[in-house]
This record gives C-alpha cells, sequence and structure tokens, in this order.
C-alpha cells in the first residue's frame, strides 16, 4: 500500500474549525496558531515554501500535546496523528533545539526508554526522597514488582495474550502489569510475557525521533512473534503500537497492530468469567488517557469494568475528555503549560470528591499525582483500572 503523501493528508482538511474546541493549547491561550487547524495551515505554508523553519512555527508545534482530541472532533477525518508525527521528525532535522533542549532530549532518551537503568534511578523516591516536581510516590514493593513469565488461566482457558511491560510501567507500576495478568487470568486468558521485548518506541515516535521509533518497533515486533493478542497497560505504548503497520509499512506490522489491545479492551472483549467479590464502598473517577480515549477509541470499556465491580461507584468529572498535560514528555519539555493543565484536572477531580481517581496510562498517574500534591492531595490513591478488577476478582492476592 503507498503511503499518503504529507500533501494530501493537508488537502483534507477544509479549515472548518470544528477542531478548536477540541485544542487544549487554543482553549488555554486563544491563538489560533495553537489550535490543530492553525498549527495544519502552517504545515501547508512550510510544505508549498511559503514560510522558513525557525523558532516561531517549530514554538508552536512543540505546544501541541498530541493528545489527538481533534481527530475524533474532525468531520473531514483529518489525520492529524500522522501530520504531527511527520511534522515533529521535520521540526527535529530542519530547527535543531537549542543546548539546553538537546541536553535534556539526550538525559530523557538515555533513561526512559531503559527500563532497568530508569528502576535503579527511582530508588530514592521509594525511600521518600523526591528530587523533582514530577517525582511520583513510590513504594520498594512497586520497584520490585513483576508479572511472572506466565500466568495460567484460572479455569477453561479461552485465550492467550502476550503482555508489554512498558517502560515506565515496568520501571515504576510493576504492580499495574501484574495486576493485568492477574485480573486476565481470572477471565480465562492466560498471559505470557516475551522475553528479550524493550521499549516500544512510543516516547521517540512522539518526540519526532523517527529513526529510533521506526527500530524498537520492528524489534518489538520481532519479541511478539507468534501470539494472537498483544496486551498493553500504558495507553501510550498501545497507541503508537497500534500504528505499527502506518510506522514500519509491512504485512506484518499491520498483522501485528491488528493484534494489540489495551488490557481494558481485552478484558471487555472477553467479558466476565470470574465473579467480582465487593469491594468496599468506593467513590472512582476515570481519567481518560488521551491516547486511549481519542487515539484508541477506548472509552466505555473501563468504565464499564468499573462499574461491574460491586462496591465502586463510578463519578464523572468536568471537561473528562481534556488532557491533563501528561502528553508522553510533555510534562517535561513544556513544563508550565502541562502544570496549568494538570491544575485544571486536578481540581476537577476533587470537585467530584472520589477515593480513587483510575487512569490506564503512567504518564497520567505520575502528572495527575504531582497536581493533586501541590493541592494538598498527596494521599489521594491513584491506581490502574486493572488493579481494581484485580482486587476484586482476587482478593487473596490484590496487588
Amino acid at each position: 500500500m503507498a503511503e499518503v503523501t504529507t500533501r494530501e493528508l493537508l488537502d483534507t482538511c477544509v479549515h472548518c474549525g470544528f477542531c478548536l474546541p477540541a485544542g487544549p493549547t487554543y482553549g488555554l491561550w486563544g491563538d489560533e496558531s495553537d489550535s490543530p487547524r492553525g498549527r495544519i495551515h502552517l504545515m501547508h505554508l512550510l510544505e508549498r515554501g511559503e514560510l522558513e523553519w525557525g523558532p516561531a512555527p517549530a514554538r508552536h508545534f512543540d505546544r501541541c500535546l498530541g493528545c489527538m482530541a481533534c481527530v475524533p472532533a474532525c468531520p473531514s477525518g483529518v489525520r492529524y496523528d500522522l501530520l504531527i508525527e511527520r511534522t515533529r521528525a521535520e521540526r527535529r532535522e530542519r530547527a535543531p533545539r537549542g543546548a539546553w533542549g538537546r541536553v535534556l532530549d539526550a538525559a530523557i532518551f538515555a533513561t526512559v526508554p531503559r527500563p532497568r537503568l530508569l528502576g535503579a534511578l527511582s530508588w530514592p523516591l521509594a525511600l521518600g526522597i523526591r528530587p523533582f516536581a514530577l517525582a511520583p510516590r513510590i513504594r520498594p514493593a512497586d520497584l520490585r514488582a513483576r508479572p511472572d513469565r506466565a500466568t495460567p488461566a484460572r479455569g477453561e482457558r479461552r485465550m492467550t495474550a502476550a503482555l508489554l511491560e512498558g517502560c515506565v510501567q515496568r520501571a515504576l507500576f510493576g504492580r499495574v502489569n501484574r495486576a493485568a495478568a492477574q485480573a486476565l487470568a481470572a477471565d480465562g486468558c492466560e498471559v505470557v510475557v516475551p522475553a528479550g521485548q524493550g521499549c516500544c518506541g512510543a516516547l521517540a515516535l512522539h518526540a519526532g525521533r523517527e529513526h529510533e521509533a521506526r527500530r524498537r518497533a520492528a524489534a518489538t515486533v520481532a519479541a511478539f512473534a507468534g501470539h494472537d493478542r498483544v496486551v498493553v497497560t500504558a495507553a501510550g505504548c498501545g497507541s503508537a503500537m497500534k500504528g505499527y503497520g502506518e510506522l514500519l509499512g509491512t504485512e506484518e506490522a499491520h498483522r501485528f497492530a491488528a493484534a494489540v489491545r489495551d488490557v481494558t479492551e481485552l478484558l471487555a472483549e472477553l467479558g466476565p468469567a470470574a465473579e467480582r467479590a465487593p469491594l468496599p464502598p468506593t467513590r472512582v473517577v476515570y481519567q481518560d488517557a488521551c491516547h486511549l480515549n481519542h487515539a484508541q477509541g477506548v472509552a466505555a470499556q473501563p468504565r464499564e469494568l468499573l462499574r461491574a465491580i460491586p462496591g465502586v461507584e463510578l463519578v464523572e468529572i468536568e471537561d473528562a475528555d481534556t488532557c491533563c498535560g501528561s502528553a508522553g514528555i510533555y510534562n517535561l519539555v513544556q513544563p508550565r503549560t502541562a502544570r496549568e493543565l494538570g491544575g485544571r484536572k486536578a481540581h476537577a477531580i476533587l470537585a467530584a470528591e472520589p477515593d480513587v481517581v483510575a487512569t490506564a496510562n503512567p504518564g497520567c498517574a505520575v502528572q495527575l499525582q504531582a497536581a493533586l500534591r501541590r493541592l494538598g492531595r498527596g494521599d489521594l490513591r491513584i491506581v490502574h483500572p486493572a488493579e481494581l478488577v484485580a482486587e476484586a476478582v482476587t482478593p487473596a492476592q490484590a496487588t
């Protein structure tokens, strides 16, 4: 299949403006150049040679969260996801960052995609030492938690799935992967963790490191070869992996992408086989991860899973589908904007008076924890939806 050209993607936009209210940065500042439509206009000018690359256009692309809220909002089907990925790769080549930006970029990609190194560097966090504002609250057990290499299905085996451990998820929130395996196994899915898996390339793709993203994507496809389902607990990873077909352009990559499921998606696909034991009465806010909701179209399934747990009262919040400001590495490279968005989200969450916040992406969990801590509610429990399901189906082994 021939790759769609950037000009063809750009020409799909009819500049109707339906994307404007969906764009978080346009909502913050009201600047057309910081809206999806405005950025597409800048892409047009750059593609036609009517505008030169430089700090001004680069700044507007850097401010984009890549939350993809504009994609489902667009009546013309503009593939803004592909456009922003290509533009960020071009920005990296044509308008290199300054010295500090390059240092920060190098530091992020020297550590985050390497879960063993990231885990080793994170031990001070488990001891209560937070060297920077975004540092999450974790326990020593979190740094040691990992799922078994194989978790057999309880009762009749209905399916087998291979679990991606991820980078931040594996290093800081291994309990989430373990809970996902327990929840799936309770509903009849055998879960295996393939050896040799590494970073899926999602962060590199988000940052315009196209060659690195392709290399990591190809390695991931090879590591998971032979499995009918690939299950993911991090929304950003799942979104990138479902796009491997377009990224790599091979039949094998397209087949792989079609097999990828978010854990909430797969649990919904299986349907409950295990009885859900009642939890203590718990008000739960479900925070939509953008790359699960907007990019993958998975919004109803996590909510259905939570509502099916006796004792859980699911409460919605204002602007639930607006980005929390995490957005891959956005809260590291655009901290002021991320902080403002995180604050808005935290205020909306607290207005609902929850006992627990559930979100399906580790970056969102880190971002929300920091925002809530600034408001004096760092004690509010933040979990992955799979953790609550695991507590209900395997109470004796609850994570």
